[in-house]
């Protein structure tokens, strides 16, 4: 026997003696052999970094199911799907829409034919229609108009809408009241009071409904920017103290043009920037969340776009590529983040930039949605080694990896993308870019260690069957 083995024995000899003479133990305490099967936890999946300069997927690492929400978009009454344009807002992708979208929703009461002609739409989005979630006047309504509303919405007409939001960027409000004569100081605490009774009333109707809120008309993780009101109180805060224990989905909206730049002039630098913010609030939200109701509630953006202008045909006004591209990667961290739901500003507005369908075309954001409506409904491991350029990937339910490559360089990026062995090195390519649409699929392979071009400003799909 070899000096280590021997070692190694009087080691066990050792342990075993010392077990055995433990003299603290009661004597009539007799230790009993489990015959229970130890249960074999998984081996982890082991994930390697990306080196820099490399993209790296591993389908193995799944990081969970990813919200349909996620890509949800405004309509609203006062605004309308062009006739020829129909068929592209059916096979857009959406998979929830809001109404009415902002404010109209606070300065007016919805009729009943407006809510069953916005049904009757908003059934024939997808295969299966999209889901909804409906903004009650608090504004300019009552608690019982907001009670009216769910009874003749869930239990006269069943259409079950499970979600509803009370009021829009009431953050706002005060300002709007002086400037329409009606001088109020509308502050934090008359807010809250206020959604309390309208919620007591809207669940007296039907107990089973879920509440948004608050509906800050901005929202960043910087608190001192984020909105106060005359008395120095922070919305979100004051919110989440108040009523933290009965809201269901917390939310914000946020169109980050324009900023502080002086010159009046925004470029998509403007945005990359605020990109970069996006993981910090989330992660801030988070922590308020924790903090201020001990709770783990989901967070929605249930506006959002670049630029709260509607101007048209700027470089990054809600019209534009730039905002397109920003857009995607908008989403992809909000699958990161698990987030609830994204509602872009705005399904259809002819005459503005702020729909993604215009009178008789459609937008760059358009395409955005026609990718990830490709995308997989299961997240796995993906991250980047190469500055600017950001990867996501899912598996669907197909069986298929989808991977989504977003550029935010000014510059093409030429990098690896390594995935593990067993995958497919063929597959098809969609590609948004300053050049193309996404209209159709080139197929593609991928040798072994190969590199991909990834052109400046694009979001690319690769679909692995």
């Amino acid at each position: 026997m070899s000096q280590s083995r021997i070692l190694i024995a009087i080691l066990l000899l050792f342990l075993t003696l010392a077990a055995c003479s433990n003299t603290d133990k009661p004597a009539q305490e007799k230790t009993e052999l489990s015959t229970t099967i130890p249960t074999i936890q998984p081996t982890p999946t082991v994930i390697q970094p990306p080196a820099p300069g490399t993209l790296v997927v591993v389908p193995e690492a799944k990081r969970g199911p990813i919200n349909p929400y996620i890509v949800g978009s405004n309509y609203g009454p006062w605004t309308a799907v062009p006739a020829g344009m129909l068929d592209a807002a059916f096979d857009s992708g959406i998979k929830v829409v809001r109404f009415p979208g902002g404010a109209w929703g606070d300065r007016n009461e919805l009729k009943p034919y407006q809510i069953d002609a916005f049904f009757n739409f908003v059934n024939q989005i997808g295969p299966d229609g999209a889901g909804v979630t409906i903004n009650v006047n608090l504004r300019d309504g009552t608690p019982e108009q907001a009670a009216e509303l769910v009874r003749y919405v869930n239990i006269e007409k069943k259409y079950g809408v499970e979600y509803w939001a009370i009021g829009n960027e009431p953050t706002l409000f005060a300002a709007e009241l002086e400037i329409t004569g009606r001088a109020d100081d509308y502050d934090t605490e008359q807010f809250n009071r206020e959604f309390r009774v309208f919620a007591e009333a809207m669940r007296a109707v039907d107990p089973s409904i879920k509440l948004i809120g608050p509906e800050l008309h901005q929202f960043g993780p910087v608190e001192n920017s984020n909105p106060k009101d005359s008395a120095g109180r922070d919305w979100m805060i004051e919110f989440l103290k108040a009523n933290g224990d009965i809201v269901d989905v917390v939310s914000f909206h946020r169109y980050p043009l324009p900023g502080s730049n002086p010159n009046g002039v925004f470029t998509f630098e403007d945005l990359q920037r605020q990109s970069y913010e996006w993981e910090h609030t989330f992660a801030y939200l988070n922590a308020l969340i924790a903090e201020y109701t001990g709770r783990d509630i989901p967070i929605a953006i249930t506006e959002v776009n670049s630029y709260w202008s509607p101007a048209t045909q700027g470089e990054v006004t809600p019209d534009s590529h730039y905002a397109a591209i920003w857009f995607a990667e908008l989403l992809g961290q909000a699958i990161d983040s698990d987030l609830f739901m994204v509602n872009h500003w705005l399904l259809a507005q002819a005459g503005t930039g702020h729909g993604m369908i215009d009178r008789s075309d459609v937008r760059p954001s358009y395409h955005v949605f026609q990718l990830f409506r490709r995308f997989g409904s299961e997240q796995v491991y993906a991250e980047s080694g190469v500055e600017g350029l950001s990867v996501y990937a899912a598996q669907r339910e197909d069986g298929a990896l989808t991977v989504v490559v977003i550029n935010l360089n000014n510059e093409a990026q030429t990098v690896p993308l390594l995935l593990p062995d067993g995958i497919s090195r063929q597959a098809a390519l969609w590609r948004l870019d300053m050049a193309n649409d996404p209209d159709s699929a080139e197929i593609i392979t991928i040798p072994d260690g190969d590199t991909l071009t990834f052109p400046a400003q694009s979001v690319s799909l690769l679909i692995f069957e």
